[in-house]
C-alpha cells in the first residue's frame, strides 16, 4: 500500500471524545423534571380547597330501638303415661289443652311453646298436642329436651 493509506471512517459513537465533551454528556436535563413538578404543584393548589370544603348536614337524631322483652314461654311436659302438664299444672283432657291454646293464641304476642315429651311417651299424644297447637295458629313451638333422646 502506499503512503497515503486510507484510514477507516469512524462513526460518531466510535469517535474519541475529549474530557469536556464527556462531562457535558453526564449531566441530566432537568427541565422536564421541573415542568412535571410545577404541574403537580398547580394540581395540588387547585385540589386542596375542594378537599377541605365541608358540607354541613343536619341529620335527624335517631332514638335507640326499644328494648325487646323476652317472649312469654309456656312449658308443656308429656309424661311417659300420656299425662300433660301445662306450666306445672296437670291438664285433665285434650279439650282443656285446646282451651289453653285458644287463650294464648288470642293474646297480642303469642307465647313460645316449649314441648318436653318423655323419651317413652307415645307419639300419638305428642302428635295430638302438635296438631292442637297448629289448629290454634301457634307458630313458635319447639322441642327443648332433644339431648335426652340421644343414646
Amino acid at each position: 500500500m502506499g503512503i497515503h493509506a486510507r484510514r477507516p471512517r469512524q462513526t460518531l459513537a466510535q469517535a474519541p471524545m475529549s474530557d469536556t465533551a464527556r462531562k457535558a454528556m453526564c449531566d441530566i436535563n432537568t427541565t422536564p423534571l421541573i415542568d412535571v413538578m410545577l404541574v403537580l404543584l398547580i394540581t395540588l393548589i387547585l385540589a386542596l380547597p375542594i378537599l377541605t370544603h365541608a358540607v354541613k348536614l343536619d341529620l335527624p337524631s335517631a332514638s335507640p330501638p326499644p328494648k325487646r322483652l323476652p317472649p312469654e314461654v309456656v312449658d308443656i311436659d308429656i309424661d311417659f303415661d300420656g299425662t300433660l302438664v301445662w306450666n306445672g299444672r296437670v291438664v285433665s283432657s285434650m279439650q282443656q289443652l285446646e282451651g289453653y291454646f285458644r287463650a294464648e293464641a288470642n293474646k297480642d304476642s303469642p307465647p313460645e311453646i316449649h314441648l318436653r315429651p318423655d323419651r317413652h311417651a307415645r307419639y300419638d299424644v305428642v302428635a295430638k298436642v302438635l296438631a292442637s297447637a297448629q289448629r290454634n295458629r301457634l307458630k313458635k313451638l319447639g322441642f327443648v329436651n332433644t339431648g335426652e333422646f340421644a343414646d
